[in-house]
């Protein structure tokens, strides 16, 4: 393309003698005039574009269909749009492809592309990985917001029953939704806490008693305060599963899994402890009992529930596979590499502690972690220093991957924040814009009373939308408004 002030105009016969390929097209974005050649548009015709070649023949309403403003004596069209996406977009009649300059939101950028009728398939991959990224925070915005208003919502046709399993779960599950659900988060943090230092301060031998048979066991008090725990873990999960909206969905969380291991260890060994003496020899009750205690361990993780910290490391990690696969693989080369060549070089020693490779791996795992217990350790010149090469080969593969692992954490951390930011945001806009709507129908009511039974009950309903579908606009297929999660930059 080239400026329009730059450039001469053709003059159109009222026959329309001139080939369209030869005619040029003024387009005038924001501000911005450029100039289009028809052979240029034409290699694209569903675009919006292309149709201004062949609209000045179909009249003012046809060209008005396309274009904001015409003026005949420049033959120039006029568009309320973006400028600066625009520029990326009609690469695609230069180039065949587009890309999305840096500073431009992608959701915009999008909307600009359907407005000009270009497909999204030119756009460049690079591009198309951020819009999704971009379209993937929006609809988890759009999701918290959601349930924020379900939750505020209170919809009359329930039953009791289900407007009680709302109250519960929100009880239990939403610590931000009252005070007492906050206090219900506190206490339930705080049974953890003190479940997990009785199964610690259990295993004391000065604090623990002996039995009839000269046995260790747990005092009596500790038992009694880890049965009050668990009663309060037991009947916290089956709150949560009688008032839990997706049973199956709750039964097979991670989370949930989780507290049902913390659970059942305590059910069984008492079963055993009554009745499986009975069925088998003592003994055996005894390991099997002593074998599911050491499976407590597993409430410590409950505190994952009340720690987003713990929630956000999890997730890192989750998205850090590759990095972790590749911290693996090094350590595994590695180990394998210097324990056989430990192993080599200390055969020559009369009292080597190298009596294999596989044992040799144990040396190799602690020396390139830097643990180094000194168990076993060299006793060559040669042996000591292939264990400095392999501590220090520890220390490099290590500290490779560690840092995109850091990126990961911070960067899903600091998108949280983001995200739970833009949903208050997006809650104070609706609730501004329900304001503005009720005044805007009193004000209507109070100009024409006639408008009273007619018009009311239209913005009465339009702020219930507003309350209830609040991204519903926002991810439609709906183009004839902007919002302001649109309209970013």
């Amino acid at each position: 393309y080239k400026m329009a002030g730059d450039s001469s105009f053709p003059d159109v016969d009222t026959d329309g003698s001139e080939k369209s390929e030869e005619m040029e097209i003024v387009v005038n974005v924001g501000g911005v005039r450029q100039v289009f050649y028809g052979d240029n548009l034409n290699q694209y015709p569903e675009t919006r574009l292309a149709e201004l070649v062949n609209c000045l023949s179909g009249g003012y309403d046809t060209i008005f269909s396309l274009c904001d403003d015409y003026d005949p004596g420049k033959r120039e069209f006029y568009f309320d749009r973006d400028p600066d996406a625009f520029k990326c977009i009609i690469d695609v009649y230069y180039f065949g492809e587009i890309h999305m300059k840096k500073g431009i939101c992608p959701i915009c950028f999008k909307n600009e592309m359907e407005f000009w009728k270009v497909d999204l398939k030119f756009l460049d991959d690079c591009c198309k990985a951020h819009l999704s990224e971009k379209k993937e925070e929006l609809e988890e915005i759009a999701r918290r917001v959601q349930l924020i208003l379900d939750d505020l919502g209170i919809d009359a046709s329930e039953s009791r029953w289900k407007r009680c399993q709302k109250c519960i779960w929100k009880f239990l599950e939403k610590p931000e939704s009252s005070y007492p659900a906050r206090v219900i988060a506190v206490l339930s943090f705080l049974f953890i806490l003190i479940s997990s230092v009785v199964m610690c301060v259990g295993t004391i031998p000065d604090l623990q008693v002996v039995d009839a048979e000269g046995n260790r066991m747990e005092h009596p008090t500790l038992e009694s305060i880890e049965t009050a725990c668990i009663g309060w873990f037991t009947m916290e999960y089956v709150l949560r599963l009688i008032s839990s909206p997706n049973k199956l969905h709750f039964a097979f969380s991670f989370m949930n899994i989780v507290d049902v291991l913390a659970i059942l260890p305590f059910y069984v060994s008492l079963t055993l402890t009554h009745l499986g003496a009975k069925l088998m020899e003592l003994s055996n009750v005894q390991q099997a009992v002593q074998a599911l205690r050491i499976m407590r361990i597993a409430r410590i993780f409950k505190l994952a529930r009340h720690s987003s910290g713990l929630q956000t490391l999890t997730y890192a990690l989750k998205r850090s596979f590759k990095e972790l696969g590749l911290l693996l693989m090094y350590l595994a080369v590695g180990i394998f590499v210097f324990s056989a060549l430990g192993y080599t070089m200390e055969q020559s020693h009369p009292e080597t502690l190298f009596k294999s490779i596989p044992q040799s791996f144990w040396w190799a795992i602690i020396t390139m972690t830097t643990v180094g217990y000194g168990d076993i350790y060299p006793k060559t010149t040669l042996g000591k220093l292939n264990a400095a090469i392999s501590f220090l080969c520890g220390v490099i593969a290590i500290a490779l991957p560690i840092h995109p692992i850091i990126n990961n954490f911070v960067r899903y951390y600091n998108k949280q924040r983001v995200l739970e930011t833009a949903a208050k945001h997006e809650l104070e806009l609706m609730e501004l814009n329900s304001a503005e709507g009720k005044a805007a129908g009193s004000r209507s009511e109070l100009e024409d009373p006639s408008r009273e039974g007619k018009e009311g009950p239209f913005y009465s309903s339009r702020i219930k939308v507003s309350h209830s579908d609040t991204f519903i606009h926002l991810l439609s297929e709906e183009k004839h408004y902007r919002t302001r999660l649109q309209s970013c930059k």
